[in-house]
């Protein structure tokens, strides 16, 4: 009884093996790595620092991502509006731990604060600043790179800690015109994109230490 049975598996295995000699079903054993292409989301405040501030230490708490903003593939908006991801372009870091990076830089180099402290510090700070990413896409319909969060500022406090302001900041910088649009571009504009999100921030923090 089990004779019979066990003939056509046996005569099967020749077969498969054929099968997976042929060229098609080599190509994808054989295909080569592509290296994916990697950006720093890294924006640079441009000019001096500021004068008359600094008096005040800040901790940065770490950024979270809003729901879109996790990954670290650079993504894009068609013009009828489904979103594309770039799987052979990607940032660095993830964007949200990236932007929290960038962002100490920037407080630095705006001279707000006497120090800008990251978490795990054992020093004491007078203000907190926490922020979330909620946008960083390229909008090819609208030929715009855009970059979004939104940020509490907190006053340390000896029993309890309070909210100065809470802020809602943007910015934009315009995409070339070419289409399909390589990654470069993309990526280069949502930095300055994320910079002009920074410099609102600034502005608003400075309104509000006044």
């Amino acid at each position: 009884m089990n004779g019979p049975t066990r003939r056509p598996l046996l005569m099967r295995r020749p077969v498969l093996a054929a099968l997976l000699a042929l060229p098609g079903c080599s190509a994808l054993q054989s295909r080569p790595y592509v290296e994916p292409l990697r950006f720093r989301l890294d924006p640079v405040r441009p000019g001096p620092p500021l004068r008359g501030f600094g008096g005040q230490t800040v901790l940065v708490r770490l950024a979270r991502a809003a729901p879109g903003t996790e990954g670290r593939m650079l993504r894009s908006i068609n013009p009828d509006g489904t979103v594309h991801v770039e799987y052979y372009a990607e940032w660095v870091a993830p964007p949200a731990e990236a932007m929290d990076e960038a962002l100490r830089r920037w407080l630095v180099a705006s001279g707000l604060f006497a120090a800008v402290l990251a978490p795990g510090t054992r020093a004491s700070s007078d203000l907190v600043l926490e922020t979330e990413l909620t946008a960083l896409h390229a909008d090819l319909g609208q030929g715009l790179a855009r970059a979004s969060l939104s940020a509490v500022l907190l006053r340390e406090g000896a029993l309890d800690r309070r909210a100065v302001r809470q802020f809602t900041v943007s910015g934009t910088a315009p995409l070339p015109p070419e289409r399909p649009l390589r990654p470069e571009p993309q990526a280069q504009a949502m930095v300055a994109a994320l910079a002009g999100a920074f410099m609102q921030l600034e502005q608003q923090i400075l309104i509000a230490l006044r």
